[in-house]
C-alpha cells in the first residue's frame, strides 16, 4: 500500500493506491460513514463490474450502501443530469456532515464532486477511482465540473475530496479501449517535467497496458506523486503551474468537441492527440526539436492512441477547431494560453500565441499527415 499526501493545510487529504483496497473498503471507508451509511454514485457499467464488490466490503463492516446509479458516457456530465443527482441526494436526506462517495471513471467524479460542492453550500464527498483516467488524473485535485453547449468543462468549482482510493485491480474489467485513453494522461507526466518517465512509458509502458500489476502501481503511484506536488504548490491555478497539467487539452477539448463529446473520440484520446499536435505546433515555431514531437507521435502511435486529426476522426478544419478554442475556459482578456514545449520533459505556458496561426497550423498538420 501507498499512501500520498495531498498537502492543502485544512483540505489536505490522503490518497490510499492498494491492489485489492475496494475488497477493504469496510476499514477504509466506515470511518466516513455517518448513521452506518453511505451514499455511492456510480454509472450503470461500474455498478456491474464494482458496486458488487463495494456493498459486500462495506455490509461486512455494518454499513449500508445507498445506490444511486447513472447512465454511463460523457453525456452524463450535464445539467439534466446534475439536477437529477441532487435530488436524489436531497431524497436520501444527505447532510453537510456526510460523505458521497463517487464510484467510478472521471465523468462520476467530476459531476459527483460538484454535486457535493453544491448541495447545502458543501457537503464531502470521497473518490474511488476505476479507470486508468481518473486514478491517474481526475480523481486528484479537486476539480469538478459539468459540460454545456458551450464547451467541456465550463460550470464547475474548485473542491476537494476527503479521501481518494485506488484499487488498480478495478482496471481489470476495462476495455483496452479506455485503458489506452487514461494512458494518455500517465504520458502526460513524463511530457510535462520528467523526461525519464517518459523514457520508462517507451520502454514499460506496454506492460502497464497488458495489465502487469507492478507497471500499473509504479505508473499510478508516480502519476499521482506527480499531481499531488502540482496542486500543493497551485491548488486553483493562479502561479500558472498547475496550468501545466492541461498539456493537450486546449487542442484535445476542441478535438472533442468537434467529435460532440462523444465516445467517438474519449477524452484520454482527444487529450493524446491534443499532446500531439502540441509538441509539432511547438516544433513548428522552432521552439522544441522536431526529434521529440516525432518522439512522441511515434509512441502514441505505437500504443494505438489517436496522434493526429485523421486519426482522431476529426473533420473540421483549423478555423472551425479554433472557433471551439474561444469557448476554453482558460481566456483571459481575450487571449488563450497554450501549454507549449522545449522538448520532452520541458513544458510551458505560452500566452502570446495567434489563434489564426494556431488554425493554420492545423490546416497544415492535416494535409501533412
Amino acid at each position: 500500500m501507498a499512501i500520498v499526501r495531498v498537502a492543502l493545510d485544512a483540505r489536505s487529504y490522503d490518497i490510499v493506491i492498494e491492489q485489492g483496497a475496494l475488497d477493504r473498503a469496510g476499514e477504509l471507508l466506515s470511518p466516513y460513514a455517518r448513521k452506518g451509511r453511505l451514499v455511492v454514485v456510480t454509472d450503470t457499467h461500474v455498478a456491474a463490474a464494482q458496486l458488487p464488490r463495494l456493498d459486500a466490503a462495506l455490509r461486512a463492516a455494518n454499513v449500508t450502501v445507498e445506490p444511486i446509479i447513472l447512465p454511463a458516457g460523457e453525456q452524463t456530465k450535464s445539467w439534466w443530469h446534475l439536477e437529477q443527482l441532487l435530488d436524489a441526494l436531497l431524497a436520501l436526506e444527505i447532510e453537510r456532515g456526510d460523505h458521497v462517495v463517487a464510484l467510478g471513471g472521471g465523468v462520476i467524479g467530476d459531476l459527483v464532486g460538484f454535486a457535493a460542492s453544491i448541495l447545502k453550500r458543501g457537503c464531502h464527498f470521497i473518490q474511488v477511482p476505476t479507470t486508468l483516467l481518473a486514478q491517474v488524473d481526475s480523481s486528484v485535485g479537486g476539480k469538478t465540473a459539468i459540460n454545456t453547449q458551450a464547451g467541456k468543462n465550463l460550470v464547475g468549482s474548485f473542491y476537494q475530496p476527503a479521501l481518494v482510493l485506488i484499487d488498480p485491480s478495478t482496471l481489470n474489467s476495462l476495455p483496452p479501449r479506455e485503458t489506452r485513453a487514461g494512458y494518455a494522461e500517465v504520458v502526460k507526466y513524463g511530457l510535462i517535467d520528467d523526461p525519464d518517465f517518459f523514457a520508462w512509458c517507451e520502454s514499460d509502458g506496454h506492460r502497464l497496458l497488458a495489465g502487469e500489476p507492478q507497471a500499473r502501481a509504479y505508473a499510478i503511484e508516480k502519476s499521482v506523486r506527480a499531481k499531488a506536488a502540482i496542486v500543493a504548490d497551485d491548488e486553483r491555478e493562479t502561479s500558472g503551474r498547475r496550468a501545466l497539467l492541461n498539456l493537450g487539452h486546449t487542442f484535445g477539448h476542441a478535438l472533442e468537441a468537434d467529435t460532440g463529446f462523444s465516445d467517438t473520440l474519449l477524452h484520454g484520446e482527444g487529450v493524446a492527440a491534443g499532446m500531439a499536435l502540441a509538441f509539432r505546433y511547438s516544433a513548428r515555431l522552432g521552439l522544441c526539436p522536431q526529434e521529440d514531437a516525432d518522439r512522441l507521435t511515434a509512441h502514441l502511435r505505437a500504443v494505438g492512441l489517436p496522434h493526429d486529426l485523421a486519426s482522431a476522426h476529426v473533420t473540421a478544419d483549423g478555423a472551425a477547431l479554433v472557433a471551439h478554442m474561444l469557448h476554453d475556459k482558460k481566456m483571459a482578456a481575450g487571449t488563450l494560453p497554450f501549454l507549449l514545449a522545449r522538448g520532452i520533459g520541458q513544458t510551458f505556458l505560452s500566452k502570446d500565441i495567434a489563434l489564426d496561426d494556431v488554425a493554420a497550423f492545423l490546416d497544415e498538420d492535416r494535409a501533412a499527415g
